[in-house]
């Protein structure tokens, strides 16, 4: 059951999605109250102006980096529930749950395009911060994540609360609640609700919710409490939460005081982090990254408090002087983290070093931008070239993988060469890499193929003369056999 009204002028009440959204000017209206846009529309009802409707809906879609994978605007039409749902979540994910949680990202080390200051937690070099459709791609995980991770720490002030999906953790309807008390405290008894039922917290959490926070009731109890609920529909209605947040007011005097207890703690991190670095100078590789982790752990616990103050206004053009002051300490110590992760790479111990060299190069490629080349020809190049490198990248995943398997961790007094949180997060990303690789190929030879329709478009195009002497012919043929 699926019910909401459109924020639209006049407001635009959904009786059936899956008819409704037929003509396009449903979807028309959804992305402009989203976007803020003005979109192009027919205005009439026939087939050709659905059609056309339709197809902008898509269109601007695909030109904000969205992937629309097998959602045609024939199956739109038809009203096919699976295709519909699918599109309708794709936007919702994009215009509300992704960018609610994009500033969370900053300060969750998640790689959101938007944030190329954030730090990634395991050992390896940055990626390309581009705003690429495969990062955006990538940073919907991380969205998720940063989402999940926003609801446990408001979850974890209230004791045995505990959240660790976005499914079977609400059932009780107890996060929702620890959620209401954290954002508005004293709006509910978290001790009796541990008494009472699923459904009865669930229905008193959307009624206070609707009635105190005016977070529209997208959910029934009956949607939640069951074996395996809507994991979508549920991060839905937890984003809700988030966007109160950041709603909630607060005095420029409390944030500058933030601020400033931020960059003392910042300028904290630096201190340690320059001191440690002198300490373990002469250390071995095992104990430096031991180090190294150990550093990252506590900095990432102490930096919860924090989490609100770094990351507002990250986005904002205009910066207050304290806000300028502590997101230059932030980039510092990031600096220095990603240099020292940098430094223990080059020190792995062979074969290892090769291997990360390996991986960190297949990384890279996987997360850069596609080429967006206006020289259909060119691209046809450049495209084959990235093909051909990717392979024999690739061609070497399987001896890479046993080398890293049947690497002796012992050095000659049997003491560990490198950590073995260090070896299992190295065969992590070979798993990543190995559930990512046919995607990653699919892109290039998507790339290949939309050039060389280009390509070819451009040649009729040329092409679409009369031609009557047979040199001029014979002439074309030629360049079409470049092909």
């Amino acid at each position: 059951r699926l019910k909401f009204i459109l924020q639209h002028t006049p407001p635009y009440v959904v009786s059936d999605l899956y008819t409704d959204i037929q003509q396009g000017h449903l979807l028309l209206d959804l992305l402009e109250v989203l976007s803020g846009q003005h979109l192009p529309r027919e205005k009439g009802f026939n087939t050709f102006q659905c059609r056309s409707n339709i197809e902008n809906a898509l269109t601007f879609l695909k030109s904000r980096s969205l992937k629309l994978i097998n959602i045609h605007v024939a199956d739109i039409i038809e009203g096919k529930p699976s295709i519909v749902l699918g599109l309708i979540w794709t936007i919702i994910f994009h215009f509300h749950i992704e960018e609610l949680a994009r500033t969370l990202a900053c300060t969750y080390n998640q790689p959101s395009p938007d944030c190329p200051s954030a730090l990634d937690s395991s050992p390896k070099t940055n990626r390309s911060a581009k705003k690429s459709a495969k990062i955006k791609e990538r940073w919907k995980m991380s969205a998720t994540k940063a989402l999940l991770l926003w609801a446990k720490e408001q979850c974890s002030l209230h004791g045995s609360v505990s959240v660790t999906d976005f499914k079977s953790s609400w059932r009780s309807g107890l996060a929702f609640l620890a959620i209401i008390q954290t954002l508005r405290p004293g709006l509910v008894d978290l001790e009796k609700a541990k008494a009472r039922s699923n459904k009865e917290n669930l229905r008193e959490a959307f009624r206070i919710a609707e009635l105190e926070l005016n977070i529209p009731r997208l959910l029934e109890p009956e949607d939640v409490d069951t074996v395996n609920p809507d994991e979508k529909s549920i991060m839905t209605y937890v984003a809700q939460f988030l966007q109160y947040s950041k709603n909630l007011p607060e005095s420029e005097e409390d944030m500058q005081e933030k601020v400033r207890e931020a960059v003392a703690w910042l300028g904290e991190q630096e201190k340690k982090l320059a001191k440690l670095l002198v300490e373990t100078e002469n250390e071995t590789y095992c104990q430096k990254y031991k180090e190294m982790m150990s550093f990252m752990e506590t900095f990432n616990q102490e930096k919860i408090p924090f989490l609100p103050v770094l990351s507002s206004k990250r986005g904002e053009a205009e910066l207050s002087e304290g806000q300028q002051q502590m997101k230059e300490e932030w980039d510092k110590v990031i600096s220095q983290m990603n240099e020292w992760k940098a430094k223990l790479e080059q020190m792995l111990p062979s074969p290892l070093g090769s291997i990360e060299a390996w991986l960190q190069e297949v990384e890279r490629l996987q997360a850069e931008d596609l080429p967006d080349l206006q020289d259909p020809f060119k691209a046809m190049s450049v495209f084959r070239e990235i093909i051909v490198i990717f392979k024999g990248l690739m061609d070497c995943f399987d001896s890479h993988l046993d080398t890293l398997q049947s690497f002796k961790n012992e050095d000659e007094k049997n003491m560990p060469l490198v950590l073995p949180e260090k070896l299992e997060e190295m065969k992590r990303r070979f798993s990543n890499i190995r559930s990512t690789n046919p995607s990653t190929f699919l892109e290039y030879h998507y790339g290949l193929c939309s050039a060389i329709a280009n390509e070819v478009k451009l040649k009729l195009n040329i092409w679409d003369v009369k031609y009557g002497a047979k040199e001029s012919v014979e002439s074309l043929l030629e360049n079409w056999n470049v092909l």
